[in-house]
Protein backbone atom coordinates (compact mmCIF):
# COMPACT_ATOMS: atom_id res chain seq x y z
CA UNK A 1 0.00 0.00 0.00
CA UNK A 2 1.45 3.37 -0.81
CA UNK A 3 1.56 6.18 1.61
CA UNK A 4 0.50 9.37 0.40
CA UNK A 5 1.96 12.73 2.29
CA UNK A 6 -0.11 15.62 2.23
CA UNK A 7 2.19 17.86 3.92
CA UNK A 8 3.77 19.43 1.14
CA UNK A 9 0.59 19.98 -0.92
CA UNK A 10 -1.07 21.66 2.41
CA UNK A 11 2.36 23.90 2.50
CA UNK A 12 2.06 24.87 -1.10
CA UNK A 13 -1.61 25.95 -0.60
CA UNK A 14 -1.32 27.52 2.33
CA UNK A 15 1.32 29.92 0.66
CA UNK A 16 -0.19 30.02 -2.43
CA UNK A 17 -2.18 33.32 -1.66
CA UNK A 18 0.70 34.74 -0.19
CA UNK A 19 2.88 33.85 -3.34
CA UNK A 20 -0.01 35.89 -5.34
CA UNK A 21 -0.42 38.76 -3.75
CA UNK A 22 3.09 39.33 -3.39
CA UNK A 23 3.53 39.02 -7.14
CA UNK A 24 0.55 41.36 -7.99
CA UNK A 25 1.89 44.27 -4.78
CA UNK A 26 1.72 47.95 -6.43
CA UNK A 27 4.41 49.94 -6.20
CA UNK A 28 2.72 51.75 -2.86
CA UNK A 29 5.85 53.10 -1.13
CA UNK A 30 5.94 52.38 2.81
CA UNK A 31 3.61 53.71 5.00
CA UNK A 32 4.00 55.34 8.90
CA UNK A 33 1.60 54.78 11.46
CA UNK A 34 1.69 57.17 14.62
CA UNK A 35 -1.25 56.45 16.90
CA UNK A 36 -2.14 58.92 19.25
CA UNK A 37 -0.32 58.95 22.62
CA UNK A 38 1.99 56.32 21.61
CA UNK A 39 5.72 56.23 20.30
CA UNK A 40 5.64 55.34 16.45
CA UNK A 41 3.68 52.26 14.94
CA UNK A 42 5.12 51.34 11.77
CA UNK A 43 3.78 49.36 9.44
CA UNK A 44 5.36 48.15 6.01
CA UNK A 45 3.75 47.94 2.70
CA UNK A 46 5.65 44.85 0.60
CA UNK A 47 7.81 46.48 -2.20
CA UNK A 48 10.96 45.75 -4.08
CA UNK A 49 14.16 47.95 -3.25
CA UNK A 50 17.06 48.31 -6.45
CA UNK A 51 19.33 47.28 -3.72
CA UNK A 52 19.71 44.87 -0.36
CA UNK A 53 21.83 45.77 2.15
CA UNK A 54 22.67 49.13 1.80
CA UNK A 55 22.50 51.39 4.70
CA UNK A 56 19.00 53.06 5.20
CA UNK A 57 19.50 56.67 6.30
CA UNK A 58 17.70 59.90 5.42
CA UNK A 59 17.00 63.07 7.34
CA UNK A 60 14.14 65.05 8.47
CA UNK A 61 15.44 68.41 7.83
CA UNK A 62 14.05 71.15 10.27
CA UNK A 63 14.97 74.82 9.37
CA UNK A 64 17.21 76.95 11.47
CA UNK A 65 14.54 79.40 11.90
CA UNK A 66 12.62 76.80 13.77
CA UNK A 67 15.14 74.94 15.61
CA UNK A 68 16.29 78.53 16.92
CA UNK A 69 12.67 79.09 17.70
CA UNK A 70 12.32 76.08 19.20
CA UNK A 71 15.98 75.70 20.83
CA UNK A 72 16.13 71.98 19.03
CA UNK A 73 19.74 71.03 17.59
CA UNK A 74 20.41 70.32 14.55
CA UNK A 75 20.64 66.43 15.09
CA UNK A 76 18.50 64.63 12.19
CA UNK A 77 15.77 61.52 12.07
CA UNK A 78 15.96 58.92 10.16
CA UNK A 79 14.18 57.24 7.32
CA UNK A 80 14.92 54.05 5.99
CA UNK A 81 15.59 53.39 2.26
CA UNK A 82 12.27 52.68 0.23
CA UNK A 83 10.46 53.81 3.10
CA UNK A 84 7.97 56.30 4.73
CA UNK A 85 8.65 55.17 8.43
CA UNK A 86 10.20 57.18 11.77
CA UNK A 87 12.71 55.49 13.61
CA UNK A 88 11.58 55.36 16.96
CA UNK A 89 14.94 56.70 18.56
CA UNK A 90 14.48 59.82 16.18
CA UNK A 91 11.25 61.29 17.37
CA UNK A 92 12.76 63.55 20.31
CA UNK A 93 13.00 66.43 17.28
CA UNK A 94 9.58 65.87 16.32
CA UNK A 95 8.21 65.81 19.86
CA UNK A 96 9.89 69.22 20.17
CA UNK A 97 8.86 70.53 17.01
CA UNK A 98 5.06 70.03 18.22
CA UNK A 99 5.37 71.38 21.81
CA UNK A 100 6.53 74.45 20.04
CA UNK A 101 3.73 74.70 17.85
CA UNK A 102 1.16 73.53 20.15
CA UNK A 103 2.35 75.25 23.74
CA UNK A 104 5.71 77.41 22.56
CA UNK A 105 7.44 80.35 20.84
CA UNK A 106 5.28 78.88 17.54
CA UNK A 107 2.34 78.84 18.78
CA UNK A 108 -0.83 79.72 16.25
CA UNK A 109 1.68 79.57 13.46
CA UNK A 110 1.21 77.04 10.37
CA UNK A 111 4.27 74.28 8.72
CA UNK A 112 5.07 73.25 6.04
CA UNK A 113 6.10 69.30 5.33
CA UNK A 114 8.17 68.86 1.68
CA UNK A 115 8.82 65.01 1.13
CA UNK A 116 12.05 64.15 -0.60
CA UNK A 117 13.57 60.51 -2.43
CA UNK A 118 16.47 59.49 -3.83
CA UNK A 119 16.52 59.28 -7.35
CA UNK A 120 16.79 55.70 -7.63
CA UNK A 121 13.11 54.86 -8.19
CA UNK A 122 10.41 56.14 -10.67
CA UNK A 123 9.24 59.76 -11.43
CA UNK A 124 5.68 58.90 -9.76
CA UNK A 125 6.81 56.46 -7.23
CA UNK A 126 9.33 59.17 -5.96
CA UNK A 127 6.83 61.76 -5.59
CA UNK A 128 4.21 59.22 -3.81
CA UNK A 129 7.29 58.14 -1.86
CA UNK A 130 7.97 61.65 -0.53
CA UNK A 131 4.65 62.60 0.31
CA UNK A 132 4.37 59.35 2.56
CA UNK A 133 7.26 60.27 4.38
CA UNK A 134 6.13 63.85 4.45
CA UNK A 135 2.21 62.16 5.58
CA UNK A 136 4.47 60.67 8.43
CA UNK A 137 5.91 63.39 9.84
CA UNK A 138 2.59 64.76 10.08
CA UNK A 139 0.52 61.62 11.17
CA UNK A 140 3.16 61.84 14.22
CA UNK A 141 2.66 65.66 14.42
CA UNK A 142 -1.24 65.33 14.39
CA UNK A 143 -0.92 62.35 17.49
CA UNK A 144 1.41 64.96 19.96
CA UNK A 145 -1.86 67.52 19.25
CA UNK A 146 -0.54 69.61 16.40
CA UNK A 147 -3.80 70.47 13.85
CA UNK A 148 -3.79 69.03 10.70
CA UNK A 149 -4.99 72.21 9.67
CA UNK A 150 -2.21 74.06 10.24
CA UNK A 151 0.30 71.71 8.14
CA UNK A 152 0.76 71.81 4.42
CA UNK A 153 2.31 68.69 3.15
CA UNK A 154 3.95 68.46 -0.20
CA UNK A 155 6.67 65.85 -2.10
CA UNK A 156 9.03 67.22 -4.63
CA UNK A 157 10.17 63.48 -4.71
CA UNK A 158 13.80 63.39 -6.65
CA UNK A 159 13.49 66.67 -8.17
CA UNK A 160 15.62 68.08 -6.14
CA UNK A 161 17.95 65.01 -5.60
CA UNK A 162 21.73 65.23 -5.78
CA UNK A 163 23.34 62.32 -4.35
CA UNK A 164 25.97 60.36 -6.46
CA UNK A 165 26.53 57.34 -4.03
CA UNK A 166 24.51 56.19 -0.57
CA UNK A 167 25.72 58.83 1.49
CA UNK A 168 24.40 61.33 -0.59
CA UNK A 169 20.95 59.48 -1.50
CA UNK A 170 20.73 59.35 2.13
CA UNK A 171 20.66 62.97 2.17
CA UNK A 172 18.31 63.01 -0.03
CA UNK A 173 15.58 60.97 1.33
CA UNK A 174 14.40 63.52 4.10
CA UNK A 175 11.05 65.82 4.85
CA UNK A 176 11.80 69.28 5.68
CA UNK A 177 10.03 70.83 8.05
CA UNK A 178 9.79 74.28 7.32
CA UNK A 179 7.24 77.41 8.88
CA UNK A 180 4.14 78.19 6.77
CA UNK A 181 3.41 81.19 5.23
Amino acid sequence: MNSISFAPIAVALSIAPLLVATGCATDKPPVAIAPVGSTLVTSTAATASPSKGEPTSGTIAITAEIRAACGIPAEDAFFAFDSAVIAWTDVAQLDAVARCFTRGPLVGRSMRLVGHADPRGAFDYNMALGLHRADSVEGYLDGRGLQRSRVTVTSRGAMDATGQDEGGWALDRRVDVQLGA
